[in-house]
């Protein structure tokens, strides 16, 4: 019998969370049996891995200027043009004709990568044309930025109207449903089943790095160093002043910050690249400190370490700062603001984190890669 195709498509703009998020849904599809398609629209990424049983493709990259996202550049840095898109939109196309999956998933899109819609409803109306048409579904996570402007969510809605099957919410919606961020959700309630949150435990990496350490880290994009130079700074202000650090940064940050960084860490501080053993040392860290992003403040809820997170506030951020506000109400981890970040107030953090009991257990539904592939094998089937 021949296994069923799904096609993945994800753009990442500044971090590589949404890609990384992505992989896993990818590599739940392969290990399931499906033949799996992982369509890359942003900068390639050194820190990718695991994808053994999963094609990628990877389109001509973009990413954002900066995080107002509202500039994109190529991968010369040069800002895209029309000639660029309608390059793209071709390379995609002939991806899909060429695949021609049981299954499209479209990462973020309709609720947001609104800058991608030159080629992603072509792509979709492309789809929908079909004899054999596939089941489309948006891969959304819970939260998303801030609304600002209402005709976004119509066309959202209508969006997802006219070209998909289902949006598949990668949340838990006794924690934060969707109407949260999103209000008109009640107008699509029909399309919208939520699968729990996306953490690989059956493949967290074995590994004897991390143990009783405290260890630092910003994801896998260049965002990472005040958050470092603020660590370096609490730590001989914290409780942990005497235990081992190790900072993990991004490849993407600049070799000359990264040497900079080296200078003033000092002894007892281990600086390294990001590593795929990461949720591994997660589970016997004495703490973490980090980034707010979606998969690594899942993974520390999943490892059940004392953790304390800085939320990025860029442009019209507002989803790592929510979702870390709810987890700290829950007594999960400790939330400081990024405008407040400065080598006391972490400190201060760091030593809250440390005297509080080790928090429970999450409570929330963290096995949404599998339910993906659950949900949309009932829709596939449901067509043959």
């Amino acid at each position: 019998m021949t296994a069923s195709r799904v096609m993945i498509y994800v753009q990442h703009l500044l971090g590589v969370g949404h890609l990384h998020r992505v992989a896993a849904i990818a590599r739940a599809f392969a290990r399931h049996g499906w033949d799996t398609l992982l369509v890359s629209g942003g900068m390639p990424d050194p820190t990718l891995h695991g994808l053994e049983g999963v094609r990628l493709e990877q389109l001509p990259p973009a990413r954002a200027q900066d995080s107002s996202f509202k500039i994109l550049l190529d991968e010369t840095g040069a800002q895209i043009t029309d000639d660029w898109r309608a390059m793209r939109l071709q390379r995609l196309q002939s991806i899909f004709d060429r695949f021609m999956p049981d299954a499209l998933l479209t990462e973020l899109f309709p609720f947001g990568r609104r800058p991608m819609r030159f080629e992603l409803l072509p792509l979709l109306a492309h789809a929908k044309e079909l004899a054999k048409r596939p089941a489309v579904f948006c891969s959304v996570r819970d939260i998303l930025v801030d609304r600002t402007k209402p005709q976004r969510d119509l066309d959202s809605i209508a969006w997802l109207q006219d070209y998909y099957d289902a949006a598949l919410i990668h949340g838990d919606p006794a924690f934060v449903p969707f109407q949260t961020t999103f209000p008109l959700a009640e107008r699509i309630a029909g399309q919208l089943h939520y699968t729990g949150y996306i953490v690989e435990n059956h493949a967290i990496p074995q590994t004897s790095a991390g143990r009783d350490e405290v260890l630092v880290s910003a994801g896998g994009g260049a965002v990472g160093m005040p958050l470092f130079h603020a660590a370096v700074a609490a730590r001989p202000l914290s409780l942990a002043r005497d235990k081992p650090w190790r900072i993990l940064v991004s490849p993407h940050e600049k070799p000359d910050a990264v040497d900079e960084l080296r200078r003033v860490a000092g002894s007892g501080v281990t600086i390294e690249t990001v590593r795929p053993d990461f949720p591994g040392m997660l589970r016997q860290c004495l703490l973490s400190i980090s980034k707010a992003g979606y998969n690594t403040v899942m993974e520390t809820l999943a490892s059940n370490a004392k953790a304390v997170v800085v939320p990025f506030a860029g442009g019209e951020e507002t989803e790592q700062a929510l979702r870390a506000n709810l987890l700290a109400e829950r007594g999960l981890l400790q939330v400081l603001r990024e405008t407040d970040l400065a080598p006391i107030t972490l400190a201060a953090a760091i030593d809250r984190a440390l005297t509080a009991p080790r928090p429970p257990g999450p409570g929330i539904r963290l096995d949404g890669a599998d339910e993906t592939v659950r949900l949309v094998r009932q829709f596939v089937d449901r067509r043959t």
